[in-house]
């Protein structure tokens, strides 16, 4: 009687016309190598465009988009353009729909221009001119915010953030 090769008795040797060495059938082998395939390459966060970030502007203010609550505390791309730092030595920026001249950082949450997203960089990066689009990736966070270090208030940001130049 054959035994398979984890039913085989120390010192016995295989032998038949249906014998297949002790090892892993291809479709083992297949999935074996797609998983770790899978597990080296991670999804593209969502992406995440401006005219997604609220679902109205009325008198009372902007209301966070569907879109926003459900991807808060997630990584998001969204692209953009930056507008010209305050200081060039600056963690962070301001992404906009559109290039700007002028830093659009207002006085309070109730001037908030809908159309930007304060950017928190991971580590610092080089800045790039006002009117380069940039893809930038972070951990989305919604509702206002006053950063304790420069008074600056805002309703929505990305931290641990990167960016890069937008190629085609």
């Amino acid at each position: 009687m054959a035994r398979s090769c984890h039913q085989r008795l120390a010192g016995e040797t295989p032998s038949g016309p249906y014998h297949q060495p002790c090892a892993l059938p291809f479709w083992r082998w297949a999935l074996l190598a797609l998983l770790i395939f899978a597990a080296g390459v991670r999804a593209a966060p969502p992406a995440l465009a401006f005219d997604k970030l609220y679902a109205s502007y009325g008198v009372l203010g902007l209301t966070f988009s569907p879109e926003v609550k459900t991807l808060s505390g997630q990584q998001v791309t969204m692209r953009g353009f930056m507008a010209p730092p305050l200081k060039a030595e600056s963690q962070f920026f301001v992404l906009t729909r559109m290039p700007m001249a002028l830093c659009p950082f207002c006085s309070s949450d109730a001037d908030w221009p809908e159309d930007i997203v304060v950017v928190y960089l991971k580590k610092r990066q080089t800045f790039v001119q006002n009117n380069t689009m940039i893809d930038v990736q972070g951990v989305l966070e919604y509702g206002s915010w006053t950063d304790p270090d420069t008074g600056f208030v805002s309703l929505l940001r990305l931290r641990e953030a990167s960016f890069e130049t937008f190629r085609e």
